[in-house]
């Protein structure tokens, strides 16, 4: 039987937490580095431009890998990579060119492996159910695994990807070049977690004025 935990120990422990700062702080808060997040979004809303603004964000808290399961390294691919000037993080984001469940699995046993994986999108992991992504989470407890999803009718695409979301720690709805943030790290009165974030401040004014119009 497991050890039960006393009252004073669940309010005395201690959390490692990432001291993010600025739009990341006020719109994620100062999150573990640990788990599941989930990021969905339409097609040509900005979500390919916010993942990449993420993962090199992320950089300066550990080691990302960003496996491209749908585009794997193409030209829109290295396109979205320029844009947010990638180059300037060095070796500190790998590109996982499509690689398999099984490849990634092996590739986080090894020393000096990723800390933060991205999964881009969690749809191209043909046969990737939800026991699989059990496995993967209890495997790797101390990894961050951030899944990328497609939306349909404002909801992630899929049954996974929808309990993905009920598990995941931040959700990320984005829309419009905005990036909307549900997050269990988020202190109201400190101004942390739960702003949305803008991806591109004229593509998403022009969208937002055209909206309500």
């Amino acid at each position: 039987m497991a050890r039960a935990i006393s009252n004073k120990n669940v309010l005395q422990a201690r959390f490692d937490v990432a001291e993010f700062d600025g739009a990341f702080k006020a719109s994620f808060g100062k999150p573990e580095l640990r788990g599941t997040w989930l990021i969905y979004g339409g097609s040509g809303c900005g979500k390919t431009t916010f993942v990449m603004q993420l993962c090199k964000y992320l950089t300066k808290f550990g080691r990302v890998a960003y496996d491209s399961l749908e585009q794997g390294l193409s030209l829109s691919l290295q396109k979205a990579w320029e844009r947010v000037d990638m180059a300037e993080v060095g070796t500190r984001i790998i590109l996982l060119d499509k690689e398999s469940l099984k490849d990634l699995t092996k590739r986080l046993q090894k020393k000096q492996a990723p800390d933060i994986v991205v999964i881009d999108s969690v749809h191209y992991w043909l046969g990737f159910k939800m026991g699989d992504y059990m496995k993967l989470r209890n495997a790797f407890p101390e990894k961050l695994f951030i899944f990328i999803a497609h939306e349909k009718k404002g909801e992630p695409k899929g049954t996974l990807a929808q309990n993905i979301r009920y598990d995941a720690d931040i959700k990320v709805r984005v829309e419009g070049y905005k990036a909307f943030t549900t997050t269990r790290y988020e202190v109201a009165d400190k101004g942390e977690g739960g702003a949305d974030f803008v991806i591109w401040e004229q593509g998403a004014a022009e969208y937002w004025a055209n909206l309500t119009k």
